[in-house]
């Protein structure tokens, strides 16, 4: 199928690279004219895995195709994502200006029928706004628009995968021409039919639940998925402030909850809380939508609040073990909102170096892939070439982003070069026992006062 993806931020970028592998033709458009020629040049504009191989691929073989032509993009598609940009007001509220530009522009320049698929994430009713804009601004009295919402559940980090092997495709239509084509659209990865680009050996052995549903419905699903995924790190979150009260161990305790076929392990994880470009975002605007239909969600409000307050949470501990902060260096390992991406929007590490910065404090830190994206956003941040770097005259270092390569490292070549041996694990990814073993003061989240290790 001719496929347009208006937008190359993550979600479009990801999506219009997987179409492609998985054998249409694709069009990206993008406003940013360098961008697009970082793109063309074979160079990523993002870090994620496995996309620049895909990306170039694809260029390669004609299937997929970069421009900064609105016309171009809109002209012979037969199904148009939108995946531009839905950047929160300042009351919470998502800024649909450029879902409406896209759809303006679609309406101006299609020359046949085409399904308009909302991808970017956006408020309920949006399809609605949609279909009026292209009725008003169409050119072309005799083609038709059918609007659909195909919401993504992608992780960064993990967005490939995600999208070539995911749990389940959301599409809300409201013709059967767009519920007929969006299946045609996806049946390669909803039936198998094409080899793993990832994993060659990979073998997709179940179906892919293909849920059809109004397009309200679709939309909710989206922010409802999000907004309860934050509510169980809140959670975890809460219950380890408990954990330390009494002197009992978060990772036991998930352990213990997560067994239950109900409520499963995953992110029951406690620690400096979410960032990222999803779940703050997501969960702000999803309050505003059920203010807005009248329902004062006041969970979700809390969810936000105890979130927020655990950067906090790690500039107390710091100063109940420090006690004074002020002209001491502490080192940041870990600088993006979460392993495996280059992506620090509302980076818990972030928001804590600034409010160590205020306290007077010499921040260093390292990330392998969001370093100078760090640098750009907190100038006085100090950059380290590799983690060792970070402990050196250390009175303090903290873990706030759990890449794998953290753990493996040499505590005891880490532990030589500090002048104060004091790890605070904000992700509790690291060994307590083999820390404490080396001479290594440890401070975790929730982690109690015992020293018991888990067991089966």
């Amino acid at each position: 199928m001719n496929v347009s993806v208006i937008g190359t931020g993550y979600v479009g970028l990801v999506t219009g690279t997987c179409l492609a592998e998985i054998g249409h033709q694709v069009v990206c458009m993008d406003d940013n004219p360098a961008k697009i020629e970082v793109l063309l040049q074979g160079r990523m504009p993002i870090y994620e895995p496995y996309l620049d191989q895909l990306v170039a691929r694809n260029i390669r073989n004609g299937r997929l195709r970069f421009t900064t032509d609105a016309a171009e993009a809109a002209r012979e598609a037969a199904v148009i994502f939108i995946c531009v940009n839905t950047p929160p007001r300042p009351d919470g509220e998502a800024d649909l200006t450029y879902v409406e530009l896209a759809t303006r522009r679609i309406a101006e320049h299609a020359t046949r029928d085409t399904i308009i698929t909302e991808k970017s994430t956006v408020p309920v009713q949006t399809g609605q706004w949609i279909e009026k804009t292209l009725a008003i601004y169409k050119k072309r009295p005799g083609i038709t628009f059918d609007v659909a919402s195909n919401p993504e559940f992608t992780r960064e980090g993990m967005a490939v995968e995600d999208f070539l092997h995911p749990d389940r495709i959301v599409v809300g239509v409201s013709s059967p021409r767009a519920e007929a084509a969006l299946r045609e659209l996806y049946a390669p990865i909803v039936e198998g039919r094409f080899p793993c680009p990832i994993h060659p050996e990979c073998r997709v052995d179940r179906a892919v639940p293909f849920l059809v549903t109004d397009i309200a419905s679709a939309e909710l699903i989206k922010h409802a998925s999000n907004s309860f995924l934050a509510m169980k790190i809140s959670f975890a979150n809460a219950v380890a402030d408990v954990c330390e009260a009494a002197g009992a161990d978060i990772l036991q305790v998930v352990k213990g909850v997560g067994l239950d076929k109900r409520i499963g392990r995953a992110f029951l994880n406690a620690g400096i809380g979410f960032g990222g470009s999803c779940f703050p975002k997501d969960l702000r605007a999803f309050v505003k939508i059920a203010e807005k239909s009248g329902y004062d969600f006041t969970l979700l409000k809390e969810v936000g609040r105890l979130n927020v307050a655990r950067r906090e949470l790690v500039v107390e501990k710091l100063k109940r073990a420090l006690w004074i902060l002020t002209g001491k260096k502490i080192g940041l390992l870990g600088l993006a909102f979460k392993p495996n991406t280059d992506d620090i929007r509302e980076a818990p590490a972030l928001a804590i170096a600034r409010r160590l910065i205020e306290e007077g404090a010499f921040v260093q830190g390292y990330d392998p892939q969001a370093a100078a994206k760090a640098k750009e956003a907190v100038p006085d941040l100090a950059i380290c070439s590799d983690p060792y770097a970070v402990a050196e005259q250390a009175e303090a270092v903290v873990l706030c982003t759990e890449w794998p390569e953290f753990a493996a490292l040499d505590f005891g070549r880490l532990k030589a070069t500090m002048v104060r041996p004091l790890i605070l694990d904000g992700r509790n990814a690291l060994d307590r026992e083999k820390l404490t073993a080396l001479g290594f003061e440890y401070i975790g989240i929730g982690r109690g006062q015992g020293g018991t290790r888990e067991r089966a």
